[in-house]
């Protein structure tokens, strides 16, 4: 199984919807659930070290100019296509992502170790870094329906 750490997270992040939990499972049976599904213990931990840095990462206000535009360098690029970034730039149009929730989809990114994100793969990203940020709860739903409106067979 050649399964990397966004292959975990999303797993990870797709069976907590599906199962609608309320209660909060600990860390150590969640990883024994990752494991048994059959993911390499060394992606589990990376996985569960890029959720922690999501969790702890600091809410740092941007000055914003409407008429400014994000430039990209060039590591970003290699990672997100024109489409992500493109992506990226119709969410913020859309007021789904703001300046420092658009930064922090572009840290969580770069914090992954492969070489290029799909846009598959970018919109999960996207949701998973709403669903960690208070006060995203709208633009969090907006982003769900939009990823499962996609997913063929996936019913609400």
């Amino acid at each position: 199984m050649k399964e990397n750490m966004l292959d975990v997270l999303m797993y990870l992040f797709q069976s907590d919807i599906d199962q609608d939990i309320d209660t909060d499972p600990d860390r150590e049976s969640i990883q024994t659930e990752l494991l048994a599904a059959g993911f390499p213990s060394r992606e589990v931990r990376q996985a569960f070290n890029w959720l922690d840095s999501l969790v702890d990462h600091p809410s740092i206000p941007l000055p914003v100019n409407p008429r400014s535009c994000r430039i990209y360098i060039q590591a970003e690029q290699a990672r997100l296509d024109v489409d992500c970034r493109g992506f990226l730039l119709s969410l913020e149009q859309r007021g789904i992502l703001d300046s420092e929730t658009r930064e922090l989809v572009i840290d969580r990114v770069m914090a992954l170790e492969t070489d290029d994100i799909d846009l598959h793969q970018l919109k999960w990203i996207v949701l998973m870094v709403l669903l960690n940020q208070p006060g995203q709860e709208e633009a969090y739903a907006w982003m769900e329906e939009l990823i499962f409106d996609e997913v063929p067979g996936y019913l609400h």
